[in-house]
């Protein structure tokens, strides 16, 4: 049985897997810039979120949430840049976006709320030294991560992320209405027909055609409303310690699990970018990523921003375009900085109305759970590892779907096992360290 390996240099794969620019390489400019927006559209409604969600619990100012919002963008560039160019040992040199985490929402609330914005962003900036010392033991927990881990693990990401698909095509003002249906359905379409009959340009960039389709239809339909483009600033410039940032020790603590989290999100979602590239596990560049993303984290801190993660969403445009150059990655970071420099370009995508993304994101989500179902042709389905995938994803996708079972535990546990994701990763990394037959399994 063939296994993940650990080679320092990654090796291409000769398996057909319709990959048709690989990690290192350059595709033309325009197409390029075309698959970078792409990716930018898929993470935008990620990244912008958590920053809106914090400072209306906390009551923030419009104008600082402005900044704040801004901020978060420009520090997801930047984050996204060290990700896919790679400084040394600081980012993986993959195509992974970053943006703002989720997990980080409640504590968020709670230590704003409490020691306002400098203890904020003073937890974001100490707490992201607690991901950066464990991305020096990533090479040392390699072994935890068989075929049967890794599929159980890509699976869950796309299979949890299908709802928030249904949410965003449901919209949130009228939810399920026929007129939002019919939106999401032609950007389904306009993809499928691209990907499939398309040549060229036309299949590689089917989301971003798809989506500008649906934007100019949504337009029509009289969906979208240009006036908070508007008045958005034209430009906002980055100031480092604009809030101060306050070191305080419960702040740490009440930070501490989501950062687990986010290392553990970003372990994944690199076990899941070698697979959507088609590339060879690299323990290397899995440690330089989740160092990539503390040193992301401690950058949000000083310019005014939250904590970074892994976008799992953008990895089903991968295997969907064929594409997965990290220098298109890049590319996207650029536009992402340049976005939060000039709040009038950000304010032009926030305004797409959400059933254009939902047709999207539910090709993304289930490309990315068919790169999972491919991974688990290496594995033997024996009664053990039977066991592992059915707990770990009857766990992972029962917490998603009913998040509410984890109401009477204590905050801190609802942290690290709200996402499905993380539940199902946990869950299949304990048991495969568990379950008798694992260094027989490893040797085979």
């Amino acid at each position: 049985m063939e296994h993940l390996t650990t080679d320092s240099v990654e090796k291409k794969s000769k398996s057909n897997s319709g990959i048709k620019y690989r990690i290192d390489d350059k595709p033309p400019m325009g197409l390029s810039i075309a698959l970078a927006i792409q990716h930018i559209l898929a993470a935008f409604a990620g990244i912008v979120a958590v920053p809106l969600i914090v400072g209306t619990a906390i009551g923030l100012s419009p104008e600082q949430n402005t900044y704040i919002i801004s901020m978060t963008l420009f520090v997801s560039g930047i984050a996204t840049l060290i990700q896919s160019i790679g400084f040394g040992p600081v980012g993986g040199k993959i195509p992974m976006v970053m943006g703002t985490d989720f997990t980080f929402v409640g504590p968020a609330i709670a230590v704003a709320s409490t020691l306002g914005l400098p203890g904020y962003f003073g937890a974001t900036f100490f707490g992201s030294f607690i991901e950066i010392i464990l991305s020096k033991f990533i090479k040392k927990l390699r072994n935890i991560f068989p075929p049967i881990v890794t599929g159980t693990v890509i699976v869950s990401i796309g299979l949890t992320m299908i709802p928030v698909a249904i949410d965003w095509i449901g919209g949130y003002e009228e939810y399920g209405v026929l007129k939002n249906l019919f939106l999401a359905l032609i950007v389904m379409v306009t993809i499928v027909i691209l990907n499939q009959f398309g040549k060229g340009f036309l299949s590689s960039a089917a989301i971003l055609i798809g989506i500008v389709i649906g934007y100019i239809v949504a337009a029509m339909m009289n969906m979208v409303d240009f006036s908070s483009v508007m008045q958005a600033k034209l430009f906002v410039m980055p100031t480092p310690l604009k809030f101060g940032i306050k070191f305080d020790l419960p702040a740490l603590i009440a930070f501490a699990p989501a950062y687990l989290v986010t290392t553990i999100e970003t372990v994944g979602g690199g076990l899941l970018i070698f697979k959507a590239c088609d590339e060879e596990f690299s323990s290397e560049k899995l440690a330089g990523s989740v160092m990539g993303d503390g040193i992301g984290s401690m950058i949000a801190g000083i310019f005014g921003s939250g904590p970074n993660t892994s976008f799992s969403q953008n990895i089903g445009i991968i295997p969907l375009t064929g594409v997965a150059s990290r220098f298109v990655v890049a590319i996207a970071g650029g536009i992402l900085m340049l976005m939060g420099l000039f709040p009038k370009l950000a304010a032009l995508v926030n305004i797409m109305p959400s059933p254009v993304l939902g047709g999207a994101g539910i090709i993304m989500f289930g490309m990315i759970a068919v790169g999972g179902i491919k991974n688990f042709q290496e594995v033997n389905f024996n009664k053990r590892n039977s066991l592992i995938l059915a707990i770990s994803l009857g766990l992972g996708l029962g917490v998603a779907f009913r998040p509410e079972i984890l109401s009477h535990l204590p905050e801190n546990i609802q942290i690290i096992f709200r996402s499905g994701m993380t539940t199902a990763t946990i869950t299949a990394i304990l048991l495969n360290l568990i379950l008798p037959g694992r260094e027989k399994e490893i040797k085979d």
